[in-house]
């Protein structure tokens, strides 16, 4: 079988490429994702990669997914946006208008099988413990905007159904799915950066607040991946439940979390207290998750397990208790939905050597700090410039280096903004702001188009990123002759060094490219 994955480097897909991977019955992989992962890290290594960002141009989006898709047994769509939830556009853009494109593109490259990723969330409301099959309306919670874009999704697929009835359809409508390597994701999607999770670590907090009659069901990413291919392996249509069997009450979580002590506060408290922290921009989630998370159903797994024969190892306890371990020690995996809470840079972690990281005595501190906000402030640009040029350049030979580029510039970026605190240094963000409204004034230069893309824009755009690169490795000489000094491993900044001169080849290779093609007339080579 020759499955394609879109969304493969998130929660659910890198689960699914482990399972995969060890699946006689599957002779490939492909990953699609905006972002490309570490292609040489596990489990990633053991699928190719496109990079396809499903918001851009509906047509060559549409197009481009068809050429992936040809020759394939079966689709699987995980792509889904939580955040940045107060984008609303976005959100809708990528999450409903993605998942048409890809039934779309399913349809017209004449692959049998799309397994898409739903949710507990696209359920109706309920306010009892009752287990509702698959059956149960799924017309979302109007107040919660993952529930309300979980069921446009549903009505999406109804559609596809109804237009191309070859295509068999399934649904698989999940619990939470946690699991260790998820748990850095988790804390930036849900909790955000100000509450320090980090602490329980040493130690277990005194009580656990939670809603009265808070319950809610779980289940281990490794085992939505086994019902998923289970589902690939049958050609199986229709909507499954998937939870392991345990359902967790406010007592159960307490237990996990702490020392057992419960106190119970009311729902609607609760939800104001949510909604007081997301309007200070003190917590990542809205309080629609409350909301979803007191009116979501029970679900009944009777027909996961009969049908697909599905029997999960973890239970929904076994599955929070690790991913909260997950959480306190910021764990994740290499990819952009992935990464750890510790940045990495092309898969180079920062370390710090023992004692931590200081500004000895005889080192200038206030230049220091100039030098290394300076080079953040660039790394700003570049991120800017080069998350552009993969948004507006998917149809050349060199997009998916390009994506991997990109994702490697945002981990260099955000270990430059690690380095400064770790230090001690100010981060000057006034100049990292200015460096973003910079880089968009940039892109009005003269190009001889006004409206259409020039062929000469890939050219000197291409030169302009190339030149950010050659400047970035003077910032990775510079730190690796102090790194000593400053309590840092100078091995890590020796290795960034050396991922510079493979950057270099990517954008010479495609400046090539493109300068062959700049300025020709059309239809002539």
């Amino acid at each position: 079988m020759r499955i394609v994955v879109v969304g493969q480097t998130g929660n659910v897909g890198t689960a699914i490429l482990r399972a995969l991977a060890d699946e006689p019955d599957v002779d490939s992989v492909l990953g699609v994702a905006r972002r490309l992962p570490d292609r040489t890290a596990e489990p990633y290594r053991h699928a190719d990669w496109a990079a396809v960002d499903l918001t851009g141009d509906e047509d060559v989006v549409v197009a481009r997914l068809t050429d992936l898709f040809r020759g394939a047994d079966a689709v699987v769509h995980l792509a889904w946006l939580i955040q940045p939830n107060r984008e609303r556009d976005l959100l809708r853009a990528t999450n409903v208008e993605g998942t048409r494109r890809v039934g779309a593109a399913v349809a017209r490259a004449g692959v049998p099988h799309l397994v898409v990723a739903s949710s507990v969330g696209a359920y109706s409301p309920v306010d009892d413990d009752a287990p509702r099959a698959e059956d149960w309306p799924a017309d979302g919670i109007a107040t919660s905007h993952y529930s309300v874009d979980k069921a446009a999704q549903e009505d999406v697929l109804d559609e596809l159904e109804r237009e191309h009835p070859d295509v068999v359809v399934a649904r698989m409508r999940m619990a939470l799915v946690f699991q260790g390597d998820a748990g850095a994701e988790v804390t930036r999607l849900f909790v955000g950066p100000y509450v320090p999770l980090r602490l329980l670590r040493l130690g277990s907090p005194p009580f656990l607040p939670l809603p009265a009659g808070l319950r809610l069901q779980a289940v281990h990413a490794d085992d939505v991946a086994d019902a998923y291919r289970r589902v690939l392996l049958r050609r199986a249509g229709g909507a499954f439940n998937v939870a392991a069997p345990d359902v967790l009450r406010g007592g159960d979580l307490a237990r996990l979390v702490d020392h057992g002590r419960l106190v119970e506060v009311p729902p609607a408290v609760v939800r104001t207290a949510v909604s007081l922290a997301y309007a200070a921009h003190l917590v990542a989630s809205d309080p629609g998750w409350v909301d979803m998370a007191m009116g979501a159903p029970v679900m009944d797994t009777s027909r996961a397990v009969g049908e697909l024969g599905w029997q999960p190892r973890h239970t929904a306890a076994d599955a929070l208790q690790e991913v909260v371990a997950g959480m306190t020690e910021g764990r994740g995996l290499a990819s952009t939905p992935l990464r750890p809470s510790a940045p990495q840079a092309g898969g180079v972690p920062l370390s710090l050597a023992s004692g931590g990281a200081s500004v000895p005595p005889g080192i200038d501190r206030e230049l220091l700090g100039l030098y290394l906000s300076d080079h953040l402030t660039g790394a700003t640009a570049g991120l800017g410039r080069i998350e552009r040029m993969v948004r507006d350049y998917g149809d050349l030979p060199q997009h998916a280096e390009l994506a991997e580029l990109s994702a490697q510039v945002r981990r260099e970026r955000e270990l430059y903004v690690r380095l400064l605190g770790e230090l001690g240094l100010p981060r000057r963000r006034h100049r990292q702001l200015l460096a973003g409204v910079t880089e968009r004034l940039g892109r009005l230069k003269l190009n001889g188009r006004v409206v259409s893309r020039s062929p000469m824009s890939v050219v000197l755009e291409t030169e302009l990123m190339r030149s950010a690169v050659v400047g970035k490795l003077g910032g990775w000489q510079t730190l690796e002759e102090h790194a000593a000094e400053l309590g840092l491993d100078p091995q890590q900044f020796h290795d960034l060094v050396e991922l510079v001169q493979r950057q270099l080849a990517t954008l010479d290779r495609l400046h090539e490219y493109a300068r062959r093609r700049a300025f020709r007339e059309p239809g002539d080579g």
